[in-house]
């Protein structure tokens, strides 16, 4: 049962905040397949511009990512902690900030099916209960076909930003189900802001 009266209830949703949901690998850091040194991580090309300018324009980013190779015993949870904190670091030195971060450690083939591995949306649902987040107006941003499908059911906007990992089939995906193709994270936030493009500071 819902608490309070339809009015309360209207209002509570028009306070939550759109947000950015966007892939790691891939998309805000390269992709090196089970990275465990954080010594490793390297920014994807504008990946601080562009979320500089979704902290400026006060939308959550929300990092959602899958990390199977803990399922599969190439990385520790300290080693997914680590890098995540690298992750984190890396961004406040530039200015930018990630609001928080989500993973999931499973692989079906080893652990069974779950409900938080993308393009599942678990781990979505656990965001947007904890930050309050209005998940029709907010954005999903990867390299993957499977990072914008939980866009699907949520009525909500998803971008593709094709990576060197990104495939054919990731592009005629995409396309077949109507989200957008950006070819940089600063044009998908453009895309989603409305703001000008600026050069990488």
């Amino acid at each position: 049962m819902t608490d309070g009266t339809p009015a309360q209830q209207r209002t509570s949703a028009a306070l939550r905040r759109r947000a950015v949901f966007l892939d790691r690998d891939g998309t805000l850091i390269v992709d090196q397949h089970y990275l465990m040194d954080p010594d490793l991580v390297e920014m994807m090309p504008q990946a601080t511009n562009a979320v500089r300018r979704f902290n400026y324009a006060l939308m959550p980013v929300i990092i959602v990512t899958n990390q199977s190779g803990i399922a599969r015993g190439l990385l520790s949870e300290s080693d997914y902690r680590a890098i995540r904190d690298r992750i984190d670091d890396l961004f406040e030195e530039r200015s930018a900030f990630i609001d928080d971060h989500y993973h999931c450690p499973h692989h079906p083939d080893i652990t069974g099916p779950c409900e938080c591995r993308k393009p599942e949306i678990g781990l979505f649902e656990q965001a947007i209960v904890e930050h309050q987040l209005d998940a029709e107006g907010s954005v999903f941003i990867g390299d993957k076909f499977r990072d914008l499908l939980p866009a699907k059911s949520y009525g909500a906007q998803g971008i593709l930003v094709p990576s060197p990992e990104t495939s054919r089939e990731d592009v005629e995906q995409t396309l077949a189900a109507g989200f957008e193709i950006a070819s940089s994270l600063t044009e998908a936030a453009v895309m989603v802001l409305g703001i000008p493009h600026a050069p990488e500071v």
